[in-house]
């Protein structure tokens, strides 16, 4: 009889090993080495493309970039403590906060933005008001926080990054479930998470690991079961680290990489396009991505100004656009 379940339980073992590596297949199938160059930036941005300046702020530190189902443009201050709304050619102010920091919009039409005193706040821009999502994890308050990106059930994936750094990496990332307002630890260890992004097939989190230079990948809180492990996605030089994010259809990544004045593009599997870096004159904050209509836009907050340029990929819609 123990030798019958031993048998059993060797089997059991083998099915779900074997399980695994159906599931896994696509994920470590070999591929075909290719001969010359992966890749050219000229996939990513049209020949003849230029940069265009589309509007200049007159103070703060512009970023935090959204659109609107309007095509309005939308931005956060952190130092001015604004919300702020592009009118025309005039960037103006909506309210104020404590220290707006990222802003991403809800498909109820309410703008989320989290703020460097630990808080989520929630903006109808129907109705003025504002409320508070999310302020403490486990009953105590959080930190300051950074990010905030939607998946596609509407949970929410927020960066809380203050008091953390290369040399004290206890930042933290957080998942809020949609109808929930209690955040679970997603992950944690990390020095400055900045900016956070979810895969075109939304498998995997980016996260920008500020303090190290480099972007992490993570599989999804809801994410179907699979062998990947949080891995170094991306590793950049010079500047200081990567700030915002931004994912195509194709399951690009577009990092802006803050104090470079460039924004790096890598495919689906981590490896380069090249960099697109903001035209002669410009500053070298580059803060946040957002595409729209054919565009990627960019905020270059050392200036407080936005630019865009024309890509041929098309970018992924935003949960509060869909």
């Amino acid at each position: 009889m123990k030798k019958r379940g031993f048998t059993v339980a060797i089997l059991l073992v083998f099915l779900l090993v074997a399980a695994g590596f159906v599931g896994a297949k696509s994920l470590y199938e070999t591929k075909p080495v290719p001969k010359g160059e992966r890749h050219n930036i000229s996939e990513i941005i049209p020949a003849k493309a230029k940069w265009e300046k589309v509007v200049k702020g007159d103070g703060g530190f512009m970023e935090g970039i959204n659109f609107d189902r309007k095509g309005n443009i939308w931005m956060v201050s952190p130092m001015s403590g604004e919300l702020l709304k592009v009118k025309g050619n005039k960037v103006e102010q909506v309210r104020k906060y404590p220290g707006p920091v990222g802003a991403k919009f809800h498909k109820d039409g309410r703008l989320f933005i989290t703020d460097i005193t630990g808080v989520i706040h929630a903006y109808n821009p129907k109705t003025g008001k504002s409320e508070t999502v999310v302020s403490t994890y486990k009953g105590k308050p959080l930190n300051g926080l950074n990010d905030l990106v939607f998946d596609k059930d509407g949970g929410l994936y927020f960066t809380e990054p203050m008091g953390s750094s290369a040399t004290n990496p206890v930042g933290r990332v957080f998942y809020l479930p949609a109808n929930s307002k209690e955040p679970v630890l997603f992950a944690d260890k990390i020095a400055y998470p900045n900016g956070v992004a979810i895969s075109a097939d939304g498998s995997r989190v980016y996260i920008s690991e500020f303090g190290k230079n480099r972007v992490l990948a993570a599989p999804a809180k809801n994410a179907p079961p699979s062998p990947e492990t949080p891995f170094v996605f991306g590793q950049y030089e010079g500047g200081i680290g990567p700030d915002g994010l931004a994912v195509d259809k194709a399951g690009n990544l577009y990092v802006a990489h803050f104090q470079a004045g460039e924004v790096v593009v890598q495919d689906k599997d981590g490896f380069k396009y090249g960099t697109i870096r903001l035209p002669k004159g410009t500053g070298t904050f580059t803060t946040n991505l957002a595409f729209h209509e054919g565009y990627l836009y960019v905020t270059e907050s050392s200036k407080n100004e936005v630019w865009r340029i024309k890509v041929n990929k098309e970018g992924l819609v935003p949960y509060g656009l869909q």
